[in-house]
Formats: C-alpha cells, sequence, structure tokens
C-alpha cells in the first residue's frame, strides 16, 4: 500500500506548524471563565469595570505638548470596487463605511475647524474627484448620500488615487499639513505603473498616507485592519488629532486670516462660494464680498476666513488635557464627582488591610488640580471640553485671592486718610477754641 502522506521536507517545517495552528475562526475562547464574582457574589462590578476600561481606550491618547499642524488639508479615498459589497460588516461594507465617513467628517471639523476635506473615489481602474478641498462639511455629506456617487464597479486603482491626490496637495501652502486617508477593501489594485514610484514621491512630498483596510494587510504600505464594526470606527477616530510635524518638516511663518463680520440685507446678493442669492451673510473684510459659512477661504481675494470660536477650538490639540489616573481605593477619599457631583461607590466594608477588593473604585484623578472625577466626566473632559472644571476653577479662585489682596493696601490708605482727616479736624477746633478764649 503506498504512503499517502507526501514526505515533509526540513524547510517546510515553519510551514506545517503554522498549518497545526489553524484558522482563528477554528477556535474558541472560555470568556465565561474570566468572569469573577466580588465579595458580595455579584457580578455588576465586574461588568462595570470592563465597560469603564473600555471608555478609557478609546481616549487614552499622547498628551504631551508637542508641534502640530492645526492647519490640515486631507483627501479621503474610498474604495468602491465590487468587493464592497461584501456582508462581512453590517449591513454591508459599503454601507457602513459611507456612514463611518460621514460621522468621521462632522467630528473632524468639530476638532479641526480651520482645515480642509475633499473626497476621491476609486473604481473600475480609475479615480475620481467627487469633492473638492473644503472647509464646509455639508457639501462633503451631500455628496456621500447621493446614491449616484456611490455606485460600485470593477477593481479599484489605489496608484490613479495617490496621483489625484497627491497632483492637488503639492499645491498646498508650506504651513499647512497634507494627508491623505485611504479605506480600502480590496486586497488587489488595478495600476497602470510602478505604484512604489507614486509612494516614493509622496515620501518626497511630505504627504502623510494613512490606510485603513476592511479585508486583509497586503505588500503595498503597511496599515490597521478592522476585525469588526466598532474596530473599524476607532481605527478613523484615531486620525482625526492633527499629526505631530518637526521643525524640519514646516518652518514657522506667520499666516494672513480674516475675521469677517455676519450681515443681514434687505436686499439679496449673490455669494461668491456658491453662486446663490442670500439674505445674510459674511463679509470678506479685503475684498468685501458675501461667504455663506465659515471656515473657508474667499473665492475672490483667496484669504482665509476664520473666527475667533474657531481658532480657539483647534488650540486644544497644541496643550491637550493630561490623562487621569485611576484611583487605587486607598487613596478614594472623594465620596461624589467634582464635576458632576455623582456619588461615588463606598469603601467595601468586606476589605482588609492586607486585601482590596479587585473592582474599580470609580475614580480618575486630574494629576495637576488633584480632584477626582466619575469615568463619565473623564470621558467629556478630554474628547469634548478639552478643558479640566477643576484646574479652571483653581484658576479662579487665585485670580480671586489676587484681586482681594491688591484691595487691601487701598482699603487701609483709606482709613489711614480718614484717620488723618479726623485729626486735623480735631486740630482746627482746638485752634478755634484757643483763638475764641
Amino acid at each position: 500500500m503506498a504512503n499517502l502522506n507526501p514526505p515533509v521536507d526540513i524547510d517546510d517545517e515553519a510551514h506545517v506548524n503554522d498549518q497545526q495552528v489553524g484558522y482563528a475562526w477554528e477556535d474558541y475562547k472560555r470568556s465565561w471563565d474570566e468572569l469573577q464574582e466580588d465579595a458580595d457574589g455579584s457580578l455588576k462590578s465586574i461588568v462595570e469595570k470592563q465597560i469603564n476600561r473600555g471608555k478609557r481606550k478609546r481616549h487614552l491618547r499622547d498628551t504631551s505638548t508637542i508641534q502640530r499642524g492645526i492647519l490640515r488639508h486631507m483627501f479621503i479615498v474610498i474604495d468602491l470596487s465590487e468587493v464592497m459589497l461584501e456582508k462581512d460588516l453590517r449591513p454591508s461594507r459599503l454601507e457602513l463605511t459611507l456612514s463611518y465617513t460621514e460621522q468621521f467628517i462632522q467630528e473632524y471639523f468639530d476638532q479641526n475647524p480651520i482645515s480642509q476635506v475633499g473626497i476621491i473615489v476609486t473604481k473600475d481602474g480609475i479615480a475620481q474627484k467627487l469633492t473638492e478641498l473644503s472647509g464646509n462639511p455639508m457639501d462633503h455629506i451631500r455628496a456621500l448620500q447621493n446614491k449616484k456617487n456611490t455606485e460600485t464597479e470593477g477593481e479599484p486603482s489605489l496608484q490613479n488615487a495617490l496621483d489625484l491626490a497627491r497632483s492637488t496637495l503639492i499645491y498646498v501652502p508650506a504651513h499647512g499639513s497634507r494627508e491623505i486617508l485611504v479605506i480600502f477593501g480590496s486586497l488587489s489594485t488595478c495600476d497602470p505603473d510602478n505604484i512604489y514610484n507614486t509612494i516614493d514621491q509622496l515620501v518626497k512630498d511630505s504627504i502623510r498616507v494613512s490606510v485603513v483596510g476592511l479585508a486583509a494587510e497586503v505588500q503595498i504600505c503597511t496599515y490597521g485592519v478592522v476585525l469588526n464594526e466598532v474596530h473599524f470606527k476607532e481605527l478613523l477616530f484615531e486620525i482625526i488629532p492633527p499629526p505631530a510635524i518637526t521643525s524640519a518638516q514646516y518652518k514657522s511663518e506667520l499666516i494672513m486670516m480674516g475675521f469677517p463680520t455676519h450681515v443681514t440685507r434687505k436686499t439679496p446678493t449673490q455669494c461668491m462660494c456658491h453662486g446663490k442669492s442670500t439674505l445674510g451673510g459674511y463679509l470678506c473684510p479685503r475684498c468685501q464680498s458675501t461667504i455663506c459659512e465659515l471656515p473657508s477661504e474667499c473665492d475672490l481675494c483667496g484669504l482665509t476666513l476664520v473666527s475667533s470660536p474657531h481658532l480657539a477650538r483647534s488650540y486644544h490639540h497644541l496643550f491637550p488635557v493630561g490623562n487621569f489616573v485611576e484611583v487605587p481605593w486607598s487613596s478614594a477619599s472623594s465620596t461624589e464627582c467634582f464635576s458632576c457631583l455623582l456619588t461615588f461607590l463606598s469603601i467595601p466594608s468586606t476589605r482588609s488591610n492586607q486585601q482590596l477588593p479587585e473592582i474599580s473604585s470609580g475614580r480618575y484623578k486630574c494629576l495637576e488640580c488633584n480632584n477626582h472625577f466619575c469615568i463619565d466626566c473623564d470621558v467629556f473632559i478630554h474628547d469634548v471640553l478639552h478643558n479640566c472644571p477643576g484646574c479652571l476653577s483653581k484658576s479662579e479662585s487665585s485670580k480671586n485671592k489676587l484681586v482681594s489682596s491688591s484691595s487691601t493696601p487701598s482699603s487701609s490708605i483709606q482709613q489711614q486718610t480718614n484717620g488723618d482727616s479726623s485729626h486735623n479736624s480735631k486740630g482746627k477746633n482746638a485752634i478755634k477754641n484757643r483763638n475764641e478764649s
């Protein structure tokens, strides 16, 4: 009887070991063994700890004070090939990508209000611009919601999409960052030339490319691959904070900006951005043309138009709030959240001096003001507010003390002046009585 098992070469031992490991979906984990009851026999504290750990993982990032480019110019490249109709991501790769891209654009402009975004789609071996670089998020969202613009066909072309984005980004001023975000679902690309030449040219032009893969990582580029729907959103939203830049990459220079005023007219005028008649708008301080929304760039004179709140919202990237640290039970002296006054968990009565419970105290401390916050306020401060209420109240109280201390000498001087005036009046009365006598 012939031997059915083929001979195995020594060089193929690593391949045989890989085959013995198996695929990820062929294995299972006993996740129920990871759940442990607390001292009171409840699973509530363990579940809350896992939920809080997931919340903090989403916003824990590098908070060191480094130079970042707050004037950003980004093209979003979306794969519209036939593989985007796959349903491994619910409801489908295409529908989930379009939904997350809309959310990404809204959050991107909320945290980077003086930046610009453009959209490029690639399908059937070609790439085309869906929208130009613009600071108006509604223009991009309306383009994505138009079903005619998101029809899938053929194979994508990564090289054509990168070349199309590069042809616009090379004319961006040096004080603004140049970025490309690629959402790619295919495992292949139909390119007319060597794509490595395009990659070398992107590096030469200081264009940063971030790729999010929906299937797997291939030989071209290095990028993050989504595991599920939640991980897909996390990979996208990691690109929202501006990237760090080096002094050799960008030179410091003054940027001319205009702060327009909002006016309302009785007769309609034509706006320069859309060519439509409108009764209100913003007046460019240089050419007095009408612009519909801010931030934007004047189509007539090219001046960058912003408002002071836009600059203030971009400022927090340069000086972010430091990450809060979890407070152990041994230091859990606070009874309520400093911000929302939520009552914290009381110290368990079953604890001993040798062993503290495994559950979290639910308190997170700011290292600057030493105040304790709950997990929801921790996430809200770092994701939305970008300012610590404890540090702000501390600085406000120091200002009040400074004002009160500065007012004390003036009051003492006033009292001394009143005392001198009363003494002088007594002297005058004594002289008057002496003369009468």
